[in-house]
């Protein structure tokens, strides 16, 4: 499994995407823009165990805010969205109020729809995510891809009621093993972020999960077995709750 894969721009983004749809029970397929949901849904074959779902991810959002209401239209007729939230790194920090206002769009949207399920960036953001999300309760569900906040952050999430995708890569630091050690069981699912994130200087595949449930394994105290099993537990939970 894999909840949260920019499949569509791998190199061979074709030859991935038939692997994927393979080797993997469930991969969801983020996309950066509305248009980019609108292209990628044209260029890659349906395939039952693939979830491409709209998003606007905040890096370009100031780039690409004339399509917000593209998304909230496309929003109507899927189940989960992403990527989309907030970066407040200082390189798209001068952009965060575009952000925001997009972000807010999203959530309110999803509460009017009954709910959906959102694949969420929060870096150096979290604290307004949540407050975004907590002003619209109604939202559905939020999955906080590679979270990177603090730990009294990571409380505040898991008291929302969070989930927490992540992959290999965030073992790579300190920080993101104590964040994953701290994290929920039960709210854990498996993501590679690839192509984007990269160990040993190559993307890390859709068919990363054994190699989490590894890392996982470490930092939870846990046999590695189980810990598969957890995460193929959550997996199929958060599929109900999406509806997939």
């Amino acid at each position: 499994m894999d909840f949260h894969c920019h499949l569509d721009l791998y190199p061979g983004a074709r030859e991935v995407h038939r692997e994927a749809a393979h080797r993997n029970e469930f991969t969801w397929l983020v996309t950066t823009s509305p248009k980019a949901f609108a292209a990628t849904s044209r260029a890659l074959p349906a395939a039952p165990s693939v979830l491409i779902s709209p998003g606007l991810h905040p890096e370009i959002a100031h780039e690409r805010a004339a399509e917000l209401g593209m998304l909230l239209e496309q929003m109507a007729s899927v189940k989960a969205v992403g990527e989309v939230g907030l970066d407040g790194s200082p390189r798209f920090r001068p952009h965060y109020e575009v952000q925001r206002r997009i972000f807010r769009a999203v959530v309110a949207r999803s509460a009017e729809l009954g709910g959906r399920t959102l694949s969420i960036h929060s870096r150096r953001a979290v604290r307004d995510v949540l407050a975004d999300l907590d002003a619209h309760r109604g939202y559905g569900t939020a999955v906080l891809h590679w979270f990177s906040g603090s730990n009294l952050e990571l409380k505040a999430a898991k008291e929302l009621g969070c989930w927490f995708s992540i992959g290999p890569a965030m073992f790579e630091s300190a920080s993101g093993r104590t964040l994953s050690a701290a994290m929920p069981h039960d709210r854990v699912v498996p993501e590679s972020d690839g192509p984007f994130a990269q160990m040993g200087g190559r993307p890390v595949m859709p068919w990363s999960a054994p190699e989490t449930a590894q890392r996982l394994s470490e930092v939870w105290n846990l046999p590695v077995g189980a810990v598969a099993d957890l995460l193929a537990n959550n997996g199929a939970n958060l599929r109900r709750t999406m509806g997939v």
